[in-house]
């Protein structure tokens, strides 16, 4: 028996039964039929992998917390926007690396529709690469360089819908029965009546409903996000398998992380939101074991932008625990962050933490302050009820302070798909433009500057030292602002997200660098730091969770990570406000004196109290 097959029978044992059971939750009397077209395309899948793929396989084998790891962070960028082209950003590569980079998230790369595609998640070719990025060798080239300097490559896949130019949807409108069973298509609304009843519409300005009329396919097409995106049938294996393929192709391309887009919404129920059901985590089990069997250097990133319990299932929840997805992203972080900064007030973020659930040990947050979408307010009524707030109220505060219309705020930003109905508001904006940059150097007063330089430190830090992979996105490790020329550009002009995806300015990248007394050069430079401390810690590995210390300031968030080689406290003022802090809640959990890692001092905490600095931060580890 060759190596080849010795290693396909190990992992089929191993993970053939589970693959077979997650595919017969979904598809029943169908099951075996559908496991044999699977298998096919995961031996094919073996086969055509690259030897250093398989090397790297193994490898990940042997360390499976890879994901976990201290010195994970991430950096998420839009190509054309970073570099231009893949090739370009193969020659900033070093940018990255001197960063502390090792994790590279790649906005939408695959070819998308040539009309208006919802910044690239309107794929139309699943196999091709955007012409004006390069090619699919170029794809590989470049994800064999950032192999070579430790950085893991993360590429978009779109699986909820595809662009209606795609072949799949072209055939369908010409009248072919095997594709139009790709779609969810309807001859008049009294199905989409019914399903409305309860969807929630996604964009409401310029995209209501959920179905839009064909008129070639003379039929009512389920389109959740815009009429030019259409929904796949996931009910359909022969859908399943055409993912399955298309995702072992990025892989065996040198991807190393899929990030799933949209995943919450694959699955259809009537008299349902059709966000989360079941049958979601049973395919993505599906889609996971079978890569285990052929690519188990690679994993899963769950995009599920959704309320706390809402999202461990993402992760594993009951039969499916740390065999979902291996990354899901903390929204709940971020917006209690941004909730904490406008209000000065961290109560409600601590009752937030405290009511999530634990996650699977074997899984990973990704942390994030800003990404490349808008910011929902995604505070539930009950944690700001136990806070003594009103859910809408305070949505409704925050929002306003955010599109700087509050009195006294330090925030531009712009509303984004306000809708009536709710009252809802969404948030567009930079990092720098939100925390209060672009204000303070438009007034030209040091001090204003100086306390939006320490916010923005502030909540970087807070995310790299939060819990699992800390991702930052394009341009905030250099205090980029809000980029208004979007507005001249006829593609992006309806759609004000575009102001907080601005192409790199590497002359201010370099300036940064160079002069670490300027705004953007202090941002960096703390950045870096943070980066280094991190690395240093065996305390940041992702296993451990960062749990909630009751503060007894409301300035003041202090969170705990309970590690086997010692216990960190870590404690953020998120106020402009000098703020004391009683050295015995310090004491409680680290003893009568602590290292402080940010500074590189020992604290004697048989004091008093601490005073913070506005918008501090400290990490405290045990001796």
């Amino acid at each position: 028996m060759t190596r080849v097959d010795t290693t396909l029978r190990l992992r089929y044992a191993r993970y053939g039964e589970e693959l077979r059971n997650s595919l017969h939750a979904v598809y029943g009397d169908e099951t075996e039929r559908v496991y044999d077209l699977v298998v096919r395309i995961i031996n094919r899948a073996y086969r055509e992998r690259s030897a250093d793929l398989k090397a790297l396989d193994e490898a990940r084998l042997l360390q499976p917390d890879w994901l976990q790891l201290p010195e994970r962070v991430g950096y998420v960028a839009y190509t054309d926007r970073f570099a231009g082209t893949l090739k370009g950003l193969e020659a900033r590569v070093d940018y990255l690396s001197d960063m502390g980079v090792t994790y590279l998230h790649l906005m939408p790369l695959l070819e998308p529709r040539p009309d208006e595609n919802d910044g690239g998640y309107a794929v139309m070719n699943y196999n091709k690469v955007r012409s004006d990025l390069g090619t699919m060798e170029d794809l590989s080239n470049l994800a064999a360089a950032l192999r070579s300097r430790g950085i893991a490559l993360v590429a978009d896949l779109v699986l909820n819908h595809v662009a209606a130019e795609h072949e799949w949807a072209q055939k369908a409108r010409a009248g072919e029965q095997h594709y139009r069973d790709y779609f969810w298509m309807f001859p008049d609304r009294t199905m989409p009546d019914k399903y409305e009843q309860h969807l929630p519409e996604i964009f409401p300005d310029f995209a209501p409903g959920n179905f839009t009329w064909d008129e070639q396919a003379k039929a009512w097409v389920w389109t959740t996000f815009n009429s030019y995106q259409w929904d796949v049938n996931w009910s359909n294996p022969n859908v399943f398998c055409e993912y399955l393929s298309i995702i072992f192709n990025l892989l065996n391309h040198g991807v190393e992380v899929i990030r799933l887009d949209a995943i919450a919404f694959i699955w259809k129920r009537l008299g349902t939101m059709c966000q989360g059901e079941e049958e979601v985590h049973h395919l993505t089990q599906a889609l996971r074991t079978a890569i285990r069997i052929a690519a188990p250097g690679a994993a899963f990133k769950a995009e599920a932008i959704v309320g706390p319990e809402q999202l461990l299932p993402y992760l594993g929840k009951g039969e499916h625990w740390g065999k979902v997805s291996d990354l899901a992203y903390h929204n709940s972080f971020m917006v209690q962050l941004w909730s904490s900064l406008a209000s000065r007030d961290t109560r409600l973020f601590e009752n937030a933490l405290r009511a999530f659930p634990a996650k699977p040990s074997n899984t990973t947050w990704g942390a994030y302050i800003r990404c490349h979408d808008d910011i929902g307010w995604a505070i539930s009524d009950a944690d700001a009820a136990h806070t003594g707030l009103s859910g809408p109220e305070h949505r409704r505060f925050l929002s306003q302070f955010y599109s700087g219309i509050y009195p006294g705020s330090f925030a531009r930003g712009l509303v984004f798909q306000y809708n009536p109905v709710t009252d809802d508001r969404r948030i567009s904006g930079s990092l720098a433009s939100l925390a209060g940059l672009e204000i303070a150097l438009e007034k030209g007063e040091a001090d204003e500057i100086d306390l939006a330089l320490r916010r923005i430190t502030m909540l970087l830090t807070a995310v790299v030292g939060f819990s699992g992979v800390p991702l930052l996105y394009m341009g905030d490790e250099i205090g980029m602002l809000n980029d208004y020329t979007y507005a001249d550009d006829p593609d992006h002009a309806a759609d004000n997200r575009w102001v907080h995806r601005p192409v790199m300015d590497w002359d201010a990248a370099d300036r940064a660098r160079k002069d670490p007394s300027s705004p953007g050069g202090r941002i960096y430079a703390a950045l870096q730091h943070v980066i280094g401390v991190r690395r240093s810690l065996p305390h940041m590995h992702a296993s451990i969770e960062s749990t909630v210390v009751p503060s007894p300031h409301q300035h003041l968030l202090i969170l705990l990570r309970d590690h086997p080689e010692g216990r960190m406290v870590q404690v953020y003022n998120l106020s402009e406000h000098r703020t004391s802090l009683s050295a015995e809640v310090l004491r409680a959990h680290l003893g009568h004196s602590a290292w402080e890692a940010l500074s590189g001092y020992d604290y004697n905490l048989d004091v008093h109290e601490l005073t913070l600095e506005p918008y501090q931060a400290l990490w405290f580890v045990a001796h």
